[in-house]
């Protein structure tokens, strides 16, 4: 189907255009500085990177090594920075060559040039060589998946010569135009191009573990926005922005842009006029004897790179003897035949043309005995599983088409170990956890209203010692409802906010509420000034009582605050992250009492799914809540070793948790 090789033609588009037009821009500079200096060096490093690309390509397909998805991200992000760095030093050697050309070219602008055709024909290499090794990957996923269709191969091969094209008319055009203007033109488009990459190669640098921050999303697009539409591979096609962005890359990539762009613009001080040098006499047969040593080195070094790769990585056996199930635009696995219980190799081959998740599935409960996330088109994964005998079934769920199951087929024989299915969950399942835990929720805001009521009495009497009394119980009914906050929007903030990231810190008019109250009376101001905050305090916590049954709750919510409540103590409270009370163990005990409530209510879909999972969490919470009671001091002043007690039993009790939002993650249907 032709639709079938629209998006790899984008992407041969975008590979293409890439590392062409970097070439493009520097074959016309060259020309432009000097029309009789030979463009050698840089087609040398052309040839060099073309030639890498293909025996890369090669490797991939006769000896089927497989690298790892973090050697992939850490190898492209590597050479991403690299050639950011050197596209970057170009563009200003080019702003400072265009500025000494003012009418006729003389012999030094020209010597200058060839002096930079080193320096130009390394970055053609980078340029063409990140691309060249992405695209190289791209068609050998594309010829595992012609099997099926020729049409990305098609598309493919259409999109690298559309922008071969386009490159080529952009040079015959930039060759014809006023010099300074095309530098600062196409200055700017170098510049867009390098950010973009620079925020590419950052987020592979994190995708691969070598830095930080790869959790930390600036915004997250994709569960509105598919990465198989069109205009979404046109766009990060030109700015290599994606749907989802880290932080990291998000400040680089403004950084970068505003930084190299106001230094590009700035007037540059003038520079005295270069001294006239003698043009340097040629030498035809060193020259020739230099040139095809570099053609050597440029055709053999590829080669022997390739070959080097070949023997140090060993070929893949983890699909020797594997069952094949492929995965077609038009069926889930219809090559899934007979089975033998015991141990079982399978690789899913996905020739959809899209991005999916793959299940195998026990049918008579939908339990999933193996899954295969996030496969790309054109790839191929491999799975082992020890099955007994009973009947099987794969689930497909392709990206924009809808799911599609296989037929069920019946494993014979004996051996194998009964797998621990996950069984799917939905909406409904988590129904009533949800009511239950609302009901829960309207009895502690009852008990909250009585206590700020004693709070407010004791201010009313300006009696500040016992406000602090009050304070505290107040507090620690608020922490005893965590898993609720999503579902309180403004009054989550109002209630229980703290000052960060308000313009005015804890002297924000929107600082309110049980934080605010803490850091008055232990900040020594009086009562007259709390006075307000408590009454919109009580105010904010009846108006929450009588909308709490009109508030509707994220059923996927409640699984995620099972592990997530003592995730934010951890962050908050026991880093001592509070307003001058010094509580932070008191309420991680009534974090650890609202846990507790938490994985009660889930307890039967988590022992259905986990079988001793809840006994060994609440066992875990039994430990925690033991070296809490042990200390009486703040977090930040107890011994050393009280702390320590405390952070390894919520660590311990945290990494145990962490399995029940995946564990009970709603399956979209």
């Amino acid at each position: 189907m032709w639709a079938d090789g629209v998006p790899n033609l984008l992407i041969g588009l975008r590979e293409g255009l890439e590392g062409g037009l970097v070439v493009s821009i520097l074959l016309a500079a060259l020309r432009r500085t000097d029309a009789k200096a030979s463009p050698v060096p840089i087609w040398l490093g052309v040839l060099a990177a073309t030639l890498l690309a293909i025996s890369f390509g090669a490797v991939l397909t006769f000896s089927r090594s497989e690298l790892s998805t973090a050697a992939q991200e850490a190898f492209g992000g590597t050479l991403s920075l690299i050639a950011v760095c050197l596209v970057t030093a170009m563009v200003f050697w080019m702003r400072r060559t265009a500025r000494g050309l003012s009418g006729e070219l003389s012999a030094k602008v020209s010597g200058a040039a060839r002096v930079g055709a080193g320096a130009l024909a390394l970055t053609a290499f980078l340029a063409v060589g990140r691309e060249g090794l992405e695209t190289a990957l791209f068609l050998w996923t594309t010829v595992q998946a012609a099997g099926e269709s020729t049409a990305p191969l098609a598309g493919a091969t259409v999109g690298i010569v559309i922008a071969a094209l386009l490159c080529w008319l952009l040079y015959r055009s930039a060759i014809k135009i006023n010099l300074g203007k095309f530098f600062s033109r196409t200055a700017v488009l170098l510049i867009v191009i390098a950010a973009g990459v620079l925020a590419y190669g950052l987020g592979e640098l994190q995708g691969a573990g070598l830095l930080p921050g790869r959790t930390w999303l600036a915004f997250d697009l994709t569960a509105t926005i598919s990465p198989d539409e069109w205009w979404v591979t046109v766009v990060r096609g030109v700015t290599n922005l994606a749907p989802s962005m880290t932080w990291l890359q998000i400040v680089a990539y403004v950084t970068y842009l505003a930084a190299v762009m106001i230094l590009f613009f700035r007037k540059p001080a003038a520079e005295p006029a270069p001294a006239a040098a003698a043009k340097p006499q040629a030498v035809p047969g060193k020259w020739l004897r230099r040139r095809w040593v570099a053609v050597t080195a440029a055709v053999a070094v590829p080669l022997l790179a390739a070959g080097v790769f070949a023997l140090v990585v060993p070929a893949s056996q983890a699909g020797a003897g594997a069952k094949q199930v492929t995965i077609t635009a038009s069926d889930c696995a219809p090559d899934f035949d007979a089975l033998q219980a015991g141990q079982q190799q399978f690789t899913v081959v996905n020739k959809s043309g899209r991005v999916g998740e793959i299940y195998l599935i026990r049918p008579s409960d939908g339990g999933v005995i193996g899954e295969i996330e996030g496969i790309g088109p054109g790839t191929q994964r491999t799975m082992g599983v020890n099955l007994p005998a009973g009947d099987y079934a794969w689930r497909c769920e392709m990206s924009g088409t809808p799911e599609q199951l296989s037929a069920t087929v019946a494993a014979t024989g004996t051996g194998g170990v009964a797998p621990a299915a996950v069984l799917p969950v939905s909406a409904q399942d988590l129904d009533a956890p949800v009511h239950q835990y609302r009901d829960y929720v309207a009895t502690q805001l009852s008990t909250l209203a009585t206590q700020v009521d004693t709070l407010r009495a004791a201010l009313a009497g300006n009696d500040l010692n016992a406000a602090k009394a009050a304070w505290l119980p107040a507090q620690l009914t608020w922490e005893r409802v965590g898993a609720a906050y999503g579902s309180f929007g403004e009054f989550e903030a109002a209630i229980g906010g703290r000052p960060n990231g308000l313009p005015g810190g804890v002297d924000d008019p929107d600082f309110t509420g049980l934080r605010r109250i803490e850091y008055g009376l232990w900040h020594d101001q009086s009562a007259a000034m709390l006075t307000p905050v408590v009454d919109q305090l009580a105010q904010n916590v009846n108006q929450l009582r009588e909308k709490l049954p009109t508030i509707t709750a994220d059923p996927a919510d409640l699984p995620v605050r099972a592990h997530e409540i003592l995730e934010d103590s951890l962050r908050d409270k026991l880093a001592g992250n509070d307003q001058g009370a010094g509580t932070g163990y008191q309420e991680t005990l009534a974090d650890v009492e609202g846990t507790r409530v938490v994985l009660a209510q889930l307890a039967p879909l988590v022992e259905a799914r986990r079988p001793q999972l809840v006994a060994t969490a609440q066992a875990q919470l039994d430990t925690l809540e033991q070296a809490l009671r042990a200390t009486t001091a703040s977090p930040g002043t107890a011994p050393l070793a009280e702390r320590q007690r405390v952070n390894a039993a919520i660590g311990q009790a945290l990494e145990t948790l962490s399995i029940i939002p995946n564990l009970l993650e709603i399956r979209q249907g």
